[in-house]
């Protein structure tokens, strides 16, 4: 079970991979937090048929992915065939194979030794915008980012990028990092052939999913893309892409995702207690920090309609009754000005 989605194992990844399903809880998490305290009802229908859309979408334009599909009646379906939204996707599954963990370190050489079927311990992170809160910014103001090295003299908030940037993260690590391509093809053992392939397979999904969002309305600010083995050495896309948990969406300046929770929280003392927690301990920090506030009921309400507003839009389907894009925003820019 994740902190947002829970994976039921209907064959194991041995050999070969494996066969499961992701079923999509109405639970999030922020700031690598894990599940907090409330359901956003109906997110995890959203999320399922909005990621089922975007697999399809791969599959018409050849970018090799794990999704078989969706679950209704106990049958394998397309998004075009299914009756009612659904919270179940049946999907490929890979090795996961995890780094050590040594004192405060973490030790990579298990990789050394594997060729295929396993998640690739780190994924790619793209930016079309620099919006304000991004980690950019921060790890720019911190003195960690080099502009020269992206091409850029000066960053601000909001800036619209002439080109995506295109970044690599630790994945299977408490706290994600960045990371370099040379340390990449260290603890992953990529060549620079496999990097460049990732890296243009995460350009057409970034062009992908940005083209869906302008017919919305919304704009695709940025996003992350997880990556495999298959059993043959090709590499292939997991997780989802495209949803609201994996990118920041945003419409008129608000976002279309569950980046309007973190806004809410940044303001709270449980937000202070987690930054300083972290600094202290990158690993234990949890252990730190006091059980995260609620959210107000009318602020989760809203979080909740603009994720099946959202579905119906980028599906182009009504699968839920909600009211539209713009009467959900100014709603959820009215919440948070009180905030």
């Amino acid at each position: 079970m994740g902190s947002v989605k829970d994976l039921r194992i209907i064959e194991e990844a041995k050999e070969k991979p494996g066969v499961a399903e992701f079923i999509f809880s109405d639970r999030y998490s922020v700031f690598d937090w894990g599940e907090m305290p409330d359901l956003i009802e109906n997110k995890g229908k959203s999320l399922c048929l909005i990621g089922a859309y975007f697999f399809e979408k791969m599959n018409k334009n050849g970018i090799k992915n794990h999704y078989i599909g969706i679950v209704e009646d106990e049958k394998i379906k397309s998004i075009k065939e299914i009756k009612e939204a659904t919270n179940r996707m049946k999907i490929k599954i890979l090795r996961v194979i995890k780094p050590r963990i040594c004192g405060k370190e973490y030790d990579y050489s298990v990789y050394s030794k594997e060729k295929s079927n396993f998640l690739i311990p780190v994924e790619v992170i793209y930016r079309n915008f620099i919006p304000e809160g991004s980690s950019f910014l921060r790890r720019l103001k911190e003195g960690k980012i080099n502009l020269a090295e992206y091409g850029l003299k000066k960053v601000e908030a909001n800036q619209k990028l002439d080109q995506p940037i295109y970044e690599f993260s630790t994945k299977l690590e408490e706290i994600d990092r960045y990371i370099s391509r040379e340390e990449v093809k260290r603890i992953a053992m990529l060549s620079n052939e496999e990097i460049e392939e990732i890296i243009e397979i995460s350009e057409k999904i970034n062009g992908m999913i940005s083209k869906e969002l302008e017919k919305t309305g919304a704009r695709n600010e940025d996003g992350k893309i997880e990556f495999g083995f298959d059993e043959e050495r090709n590499i292939i896309v997991v997780d989802v892409v495209g949803t609201p948990d994996e990118c920041r969406f945003t419409i008129n300046g608000i976002p279309v995702s569950k980046e309007i929770a973190r806004i809410y929280y940044r303001k709270t003392e449980w937000y202070k207690e987690i930054e300083e927690a972290k600094k202290i301990d990158a690993i234990d920090w949890r252990q730190k920090v006091a059980q995260p506030p609620p959210l107000p009921p009318m602020l989760r309400e809203s979080i909740s309609s603009i994720y099946q507003s959202l579905c119906n839009e980028v599906t182009g389907r009504r699968f839920f009754k909600v009211k539209s894009f713009g009467e959900i925003i100014a709603e959820i820019k009215e919440l948070l000005n009180e905030g």
